[in-house]
């Protein structure tokens, strides 16, 4: 296990419009703000959504298993958001439904918001955490500077 002890530091509330992505959004965000550590949360409207529900395979190479979400619907997630060497990379979780038809992953491979989606991000400052790639699973995983 990596951890850092960090405190809360500005905390954005972000309104998102029918339509917008909600990955470009929310890492157009943390650039614009430079924000490099933080907590995310949602909950609104979801047009459709690819979502990785878990791995295909995991070896000779980890695969993503994805779903697609029709909406429109209704969506609840939490998230991590670190840079990678290419700026910042949000992680998604999230359930999403519509009636009886519902789905819990990660949106990874796309997510469009109906009507309207709340996001807050709550900033962590004072720690050294980056997402790294693994060379093991070929995969950004996060990595965590310990304050010994």
């Amino acid at each position: 296990m990596e951890y850092a002890a960090g405190k809360a530091g500005r905390i954005f509330a972000l309104r998102l419009f029918e339509g917008e992505d909600v990955y470009e959004s929310i890492e157009k965000t943390a650039r614009i703000e430079n924000i490099k550590h933080g907590s995310v949360l949602i909950t609104g409207g979801i047009r459709k959504a690819d979502v990785v529900v878990g791995p295909r395979q995991e070896k000779p190479k980890l695969e993503g298993w994805f779903k697609q979400f029709a909406g429109p619907g209704e969506v609840l997630g939490v998230g991590t958001l670190y840079w990678d060497e290419q700026g910042p990379k949000l992680h998604l979780h999230a359930a999403m439904g519509r009636g009886d038809d519902y789905i819990v992953g990660c949106p990874r491979g796309g997510a469009e918001v109906f009507l309207v989606l709340e996001v807050t991000i709550i900033e962590i400052t004072g720690i050294k955490a980056s997402r790294v790639k693994d060379s093991q699973s070929g995969v950004n995983l996060l990595r965590i500077e310990e304050d010994n």
